[in-house]
């Protein structure tokens, strides 16, 4: 499994959905695009109001429910307690209830294999965008590792692009960056490491944690990740 070069068009195809339909059709594209088995993204409000989109087979969405697996489902209850992306490896699969799921939905079609980065939007908004494959752990482990930050990134341009399609949910304005959280934004998002983008400003890396600091309190971002995804999808930084 290679790294997917194609990042701009995936960015350009999600800025230009103007129905949330248009996601459905998106994340099978990009499904398709990485050669996995399955993408998800799926939202619950504060309210409890859900929407989601992907590519699992309609019978396995539908056993789901009936099932009441959301109240087991070892990746949803974990990463409610994360922050950060996580191997589905790192999950607690020990119980008797998890074991059980987890071979009823490799019965169905469901990869044994999973990547999911959890969404903590505005007013209480969570998501989740998951990708799943059946394959060996070393095949997975390079697949995660080529494709990390470009599928965070996807995570949060797919979170923009629902909030900005459902009525009543888009993002509160954001303040303007400065010209040097501008800078630092754009080469944290080329790829640039920190001590990377310290040295071309010519900024202690003291410095530069402030301007990451200011610029992610500005967008109401959750981490730097977060906060170039949204500087990027707003328009605020362009690569």
């Amino acid at each position: 499994m290679e790294k997917v070069p194609q990042l701009d068009d995936v960015i350009a195809r999600l800025e230009c959905a103007e129905h949330l339909d248009e996601l459905q059709s998106a994340i099978e594209w990009l499904r398709d695009l990485y050669a996995v088995d399955d993408m998800v993204y799926h939202w619950v409000s504060s309210d409890g109001e859900q929407y989601g989109c992907g590519t699992y087979d309609p019978k396995w969405v539908l056993r789901y429910l009936e099932k009441g697996y959301l109240r087991i489902d070892p990746v949803v209850l974990g990463c409610y307690q994360h922050f950060h992306p996580v191997d589905w490896k790192r999950f607690d699969w020990s119980t008797k209830s998890a074991r059980a799921f987890r071979k009823d939905a490799i019965a169905h079609g469901i990869g044994n294999q999973g990547f999911s980065i959890p969404i903590m939007g505005p007013n209480g908004q969570f998501a989740l965008f998951t990708v799943s494959h059946t394959c060996d752990d070393a095949e997975w482990a390079s697949f995660t590792e080529l494709n990390r930050r470009d599928l965070i990134l996807f995570a949060h341009y797919f979170n923009q692009t629902a909030l900005r399609l459902e009525p009543g949910r888009k993002p509160e304005p954001t303040q303007p960056l400065s010209p040097r959280e501008v800078e630092t934004m754009t080469l944290l998002a080329v790829g640039y490491s920190r001590a990377q983008v310290a040295d071309t400003l010519s900024i202690s890396e003291h410095t530069l944690r402030v301007y990451i600091e200011s610029a992610r309190f500005k967008l109401g971002a959750l981490n730097t990740t977060h906060a170039v995804a949204r500087a990027m999808s707003r328009g605020q930084i362009v690569v």
